[in-house]
């Protein structure tokens, strides 16, 4: 499929089921954080397809590993089935972005192209993202990033399986879990306090995941601001939380007198995909 027919079935969708968005939207359970979640975006067949075409041992993958995080992620579609292209892309066909941001009442929300905060990833046993606020800006530090949109393709994954999408409230003390299953499509608003993450991996499994972001000119909060993708640990982990802290701000800092995006590290050179 093309990236404008796969872009077709999820306008359709969304159209389908716009009341209920909407008012998920508006309404937040559990969390101070908006988001929506929509299951069935596609049809099983194509979705099934989708997750056929992510290599079982995630070859050409980018492998991260760090305090912060363990997963496999990549951004260069080139080497691989081209129906990853035309889903990670589907999401950026304008029809798609106008509706998601009419959805969501927000304005001038443009997609990212190069991929720079987005692309696929995969997630085996033991693998995990701990809680993090996403960095504030894209790659030229001129957009602000104020959309998640995450598309989770592993068949049959349940919560028992590990590796569930979280949002937490402002302390990172409670989560929500949403469990990352089969054709389901989760979008979040991203800010100074949407903290979230993915619980370790628990299953002998592989989840697979497309993900895109969308930016703005506009802050979330009106207010001129700059962060890089900052992270926590979990409440139990005293030590990763302490950690984080002070790494968070040494990558402030290096990030803000360097004007480098997102205050990469020297190892790692992307982060924050859930």
């Amino acid at each position: 499929m093309s990236p404008s027919e796969i872009a077709t079935l999820i306008v359709a969708r969304l159209d389908t089921l716009a009341p209920k968005i909407k008012e998920e939207w508006a309404n937040p359970v559990d969390t101070h954080t908006r988001y929506f979640v929509i299951d069935d975006l596609l049809p099983p067949e194509t979705a099934q397809a989708i997750y056929d075409a992510f290599p079982r041992n995630a070859e050409g993958f980018f492998d991260r590993a760090s305090f912060r995080e363990q997963k496999k992620t990549l951004t260069d579609l080139s080497q691989h089935p081209s129906i990853l292209t035309a889903v990670t892309y589907a999401m950026q066909d304008p029809r798609v972005v106008e509706k998601v941001a009419e959805l969501v009442g927000l304005q001038q929300i443009v997609p990212d192209p190069s991929l720079y905060a987005g692309g696929l990833s995969m997630m085996f046993k033991g693998d995990f993202l701990n809680p993090h606020i996403d960095n504030s800006h894209g790659a030229s530090r001129d957009l602000y990033r104020r959309l998640n949109l995450l598309y989770y393709v592993a068949p049959d994954w349940k919560l028992e399986n590990g590796g569930n999408f979280e949002l937490w409230d402002h302390e990172v003390k409670k989560q929500k879990t949403i469990v990352s299953k089969f054709n389901r499509f989760v979008v979040m608003e991203t800010n100074k306090d949407s903290w979230h993450s993915v619980s370790s991996v628990t299953a002998d499994s592989v989840r697979c995941c497309v993900s895109n972001y969308y930016f703005s000119e506009q802050s979330p909060d009106d207010t001129s601001y700059f962060h890089v993708t900052s992270f926590s640990g979990r409440p139990e982990e005293k030590g990763r939380r302490l950690l984080g802290f002070f790494d968070n701000r040494l990558r402030n800092s290096i990030s803000k007198l360097l004007r480098i995006g997102r205050g990469r590290d020297l190892v790692n050179k992307r982060d924050g995909q859930a």
